[in-house]
């Protein structure tokens, strides 16, 4: 079989869902139950934690917490507020209308980075799994542009993604074959800096609910 023309890659962090809220949401949780100190304490390792492995490794940040304070047996209650968030509610306007048209028109994979059991929870929590083709979750994954054309050839991708950076790499990797489309949409999205530090997308939007007004990019 001949590949398809367009697949289209879709990310799921502050592109598909507000996760900048989810992380507040959390802080405050963590706060309110187990007071400030604790918070600073988990979020300290959490950081860490991101510097070390390159992802948010949410789950790995509760049992290194659990451990370095003997093991409070309170502790593990926030693993279970972790994997029954409630990630439904914070799907942006029109994100799994958006999956089920491009899921229309081509292959639509879900394309995040992340750990192999928090983020799959996620995705299937917020019921993006059910609209999309398929789930592609990596470390880094600008740096596995290859292995997702393996496992999903096309002519063209759209690749649609908060991080500039992320965009950028697409670029450089596909060329003319992918087109770069940034929804505006939580904090790396609207951070100057970062914005400043990579070439322009092709395409800006408000968010990711804008797709379906966007016929060009639909390829109709």
């Amino acid at each position: 079989m001949s590949a398809p023309r367009t697949a289209f890659l879709v990310d799921v962090d502050d592109t598909l869902l507000d996760n900048d809220r989810f992380r507040d949401d959390l802080e405050q949780h963590l706060e309110r139950t187990y007071g400030a100190e604790a918070r600073s304490a988990y979020w300290t390792i959490q950081e860490r934690r991101f510097v070390d492995l390159g992802y948010r490794d949410y789950l790995g940040a509760v049992q290194e917490w659990w451990e370095s304070d003997g093991r409070d047996p309170r502790l593990l209650a926030v693993s279970g507020y972790l994997l029954e968030y409630p990630f439904a509610d914070r799907l942006y306007s029109r994100a799994l209308d958006v999956l089920a048209r491009l899921r229309e028109l081509g292959p639509t994979i879900v394309l995040t980075d992340g750990d192999a059991v928090f983020q799959p929870s996620k995705v299937a929590r917020a019921g993006i799994g059910e609209v999309a083709d398929a789930l592609l979750v990596y470390v880094h994954k600008e740096d596995e542009l290859e292995d997702v054309e393996r496992r999903f050839p096309a002519d063209r991708y759209v690749l649609v993604d908060d991080k500039v950076r992320i965009l950028a790499a697409a670029k450089l990797h596909w060329g003319e074959r992918v087109t770069t489309v940034l929804p505006k949409t939580g904090q790396f999205a609207n951070d100057p800096d970062l914005l400043a530090a990579h070439p322009a997308p092709d395409v800006t939007i408000e968010g990711v609910g804008a797709l379906l007004d966007r016929q060009d990019l639909l390829g109709e």
